[in-house]
């Protein structure tokens, strides 16, 4: 990949880093660096001690925290152009959830130290302060989400948001997350995917989706 081309562009469409100048983009650029991330890999845990956030380039990273009886709370999964781990910036030295690559991924991560200087510039420091606003908007539409809809619709919302309306789709998740990222458990997934399949909704084999020939032109989830 070539990095000053390809990281000033990422930067550029990034929720964090949009709206910045070319000079100024290619500035950010040469202060971090690109790593690339194999499937399932983890990339920091609940707690570690960091002094690094990520901007996610290619793939897709699920963020997670663990809850007192073992089980794993799917908080997010990152898109292209999201940035994660930013917490570590101002309000603690440790991470409070972890992080693993659902897909072969790279991630463009910076330092603290280096972000500190950036936020010496005041235009920036006010870009920064309107991402962490989106950011709380996010968590306040989540939990909307999770009162609003029943498992089903969550289901199928999260399809059309995360791969679009499609016929046949390649699922990466294991059940067991994408129960997480609807915020159900996997014995609730598992009852809804055989109450499809017995309803000719879907067809679910590995990781291997298919819907109903003109299912989207009989729904509504917008």
């Amino acid at each position: 990949m070539n990095k000053p081309m390809d990281i000033e562009k990422l930067l550029k469409n990034s929720e964090l880093f949009s709206g910045l100048s070319d000079a100024s983009a290619k500035q950010i650029a040469v202060m971090g660096t690109l790593t690339r991330t194999p499937q399932n890999k983890m990339i920091f845990l609940e707690g570690e001690k960091g002094s690094t956030f990520y901007v996610l380039a290619e793939g897709s990273v699920r963020l997670f925290k663990s809850a007192p009886d073992g089980r794993e709370i799917t908080v997010k999964l990152a898109a292209p152009g999201e940035i994660f781990a930013e917490v570590i910036l101002f309000e603690k030295d440790r991470y409070p959830v972890s992080a693993t690559a659902v897909t072969d991924s790279a991630l463009f991560a910076m330092t603290r130290n280096s972000f500190t200087k950036l936020l010496d510039e005041p235009a920036f420091r006010g870009e920064f302060i309107s991402v962490l606003m989106k950011k709380q908007r996010y968590l306040a539409g989540r939990i909307l989400y999770l009162t609003a809809y029943d498992v089903e619709e969550r289901f199928f919302r999260f399809l059309d948001e995360h791969y679009g309306k499609k016929q046949a789709y390649d699922i990466p998740l294991s059940k067991k997350d994408l129960a997480s990222a609807i915020g159900t458990i996997p014995e609730t997934l598992s009852r809804l995917i055989q109450r499809l399949t017995r309803r000719g909704i879907i067809r679910w084999e590995g990781s291997k989706l298919e819907l109903s020939n003109g299912f989207w032109k009989t729904q509504e989830y917008d």
